[in-house]
């Protein structure tokens, strides 16, 4: 794995910050109408693609996750600006305006959705990686989902089925700890997800999400383990996220006093923290970082004001793969 050098870390600073900021601008949007719909932000659990995209290759590797999902694709190299355009349900979106908040997506960048059903993409995983073990593409798939997804029945028939066949996957849970607003202690009779693997002999461990060096170690031992053809590993990322599960929770679950103490953990901190110490850089140009950050989420709002909304007919354009298809004939027609 590559060394946790100097510029790992500067960059690490410089793309949480960034997506800190763009989750916050997010909400405002919200606020302002202008994204609609559900929205889920991801503000405290940057360092989990930090670290994962550290320790993947990204020229084959692949990820799919849930709906909380605009940090993930720009870890992966999808331009931001496509992302807040797709937020607003503009054409330059990654899907063209269609998909909205809950629907990134990628095909360039091998990142898979964005995906509204709860534990829905926890198949589908498996099912890349059944395809890079067939291809023979030396892929790897990072399948990332919540701990209340957790409870899905489609998790453990996924789960017998990679180990099974050895399928060249990593699951891995994103516990930050309250679901929509129920503890993990108050969903199961188990408070370690991770152990959910042993059932089936799969390698699983927990780790510090709130650090994405021990992200990056964690992640490197399951992704070469899936691609020396050993099978998936389940990982568990403890995490916290500081905002709520979607923009209508009132969060009357946990305490602001709770919220605080996680914040004394906040990964950006963590990072900052490292780089000051090892003397990496100094206050100042940290600072300058951050106005960069700032600037350039700017530039992604004012890209997605500059673009146009889809035209009405283009609701009939990727549904059907025939473009004379039937259906939509009789429908012009009449």
């Amino acid at each position: 794995m590559k060394e946790f050098s100097k510029e790992v870390y500067l960059k690490w600073y410089e793309d949480m910050t960034m997506w800190r900021r763009f989750e916050d601008k997010c909400r405002s949007l919200y606020l302002k109408q202008k994204i609609r719909g559900f929205l889920h932000l991801y503000n405290g659990q940057e360092a989990i693609p930090a670290g994962f995209t550290h320790a993947m290759d990204l020229t084959k590797d692949s990820m799919i996750t849930a709906y909380r999902c605009h940090i993930h694709p720009m870890a992966m190299g999808v331009d931001p600006k496509r992302i807040m355009a797709e937020l607003c349900g503009k054409v330059t979106g990654t899907s063209r305006g269609m998909g909205g908040s809950m629907h990134i997506f990628s095909k360039e960048h091998r990142f898979y959705g964005g995906h509204g059903i709860v534990g829905g993409q926890i198949p589908l995983g498996a099912g890349i990686a059944f395809a890079d073990k067939y291809f023979k593409t030396g892929g790897v798939n990072i399948c990332f989902f919540g701990d209340g997804a957790a409870r899905q029945g489609s998790l453990h028939e996924t789960f017998n089925m990679a180990m099974n066949w050895k399928l060249p996957v990593v699951f891995v849970v994103e516990n930050n700890q309250y679901a929509m607003g129920t503890s993990v202690k108050r969903t199961a009779n188990h408070e370690d997800i991770y152990k959910l693997g042993l059932g089936y002999e799969m390698p699983c461990r927990p780790i510090d999400a709130m650090d994405p060096e021990k992200v990056a170690e964690a992640a490197f031992e399951a992704i070469e383990r899936a691609r020396r053809g050993e099978g998936p590993t389940f990982l568990e990322a403890r995490t916290y996220r500081y905002r709520g599960h979607s923009m209508s929770d009132a969060e009357p679950y946990r305490t602001k006093d709770e919220v605080g103490v996680m914040k004394n953990e906040d990964p950006i901190e963590q990072v900052k923290h490292k780089i000051l110490t090892n003397g990496w850089s100094t206050e100042s140009e940290l600072e300058a970082i951050d106005a960069q950050s700032k600037q350039f989420v700017e530039d992604c709002v004012e890209f997605m004001e500059n673009s146009a909304y889809p035209e009405t007919s283009q609701v009939y354009d990727f549904v059907y793969s025939e473009p004379d298809y039937p259906f939509v004939d009789q429908l012009e027609n009449k």
